[in-house]
Order: structure tokens, then sequence, then C-alpha cells
């Protein structure tokens, strides 16, 4: 990820229809991780919206969401190292349940 070819060519801040072409999504999809806080971004103009612009991304005055490459980088690391933790929890409740009753399975008694 760090090919400094490919960074220099993107620049520092990615638009959500970047972001959106970078992780398969749609750029709806992308601003619902924008809006719920999952991945960081900062939104450039005024924070105001025109009536009937409500829902519309860069909508003429409600300002535009910009997510920085780094950050989207780190975003995709951490979705790397969660679905790396599930599978190893997954792994451990099936791997662990004969070690925790000592190789044997204990039933209770009828």
């Amino acid at each position: 990820m760090n090919d400094s070819g490919a960074a220099s060519s993107v620049g520092r801040f990615l638009t959500l229809a970047d972001t959106a072409e970078i992780l398969s999504l749609t750029v709806a999809e992308v601003l619902e991780l924008v809006r719920t806080g999952e991945l960081p971004a900062i939104r450039l103009g005024t924070q105001s919206t025109p009536a009937g612009g409500a829902g519309t991304i860069g909508a003429g005055s409600a300002g535009v969401w910009r997510v920085e490459r780094v950050v989207l980088e780190s975003f995709i690391e951490a979705k790397y190292e969660e679905a790396r933790r599930m599978s190893l929890w997954q792994q451990s409740d099936f791997g662990n349940i004969p070690e925790l009753s000592g190789g044997t399975i204990i039933r209770p008694d009828d």
C-alpha cells in the first residue's frame, strides 16, 4: 500500500467516490460508514443543507466529505486485523472445547 507513484497521483484527500472505488462499495455505503463514525472523514464547506437537498451527496452548500488517504489505509488494515481476530476467535471456540474438558465429554448424571 506504500506505492509512492500511485499515492502521489491520488493526492492526500479522497472523495467518497474515490473511496468507494477503492473499497469496492457504493458511495452510499461509504457515506454510511462516515456518518456512523466507522470511517473517519472531514467535511469541507458549510454545514447547512439547502432546501430539498437533504440526503444528496455534495449538494450545493451542504459541504463535501473527504477521506484522508492514510486514514483509509489504516481503516483497511484495521479491517484485516478484525477479520484475522474473528477467524482466530471462531477457531478457538471449536478447538478449546476438548481442551477445557480434559479431552473427555462431561455429561450430567441422569
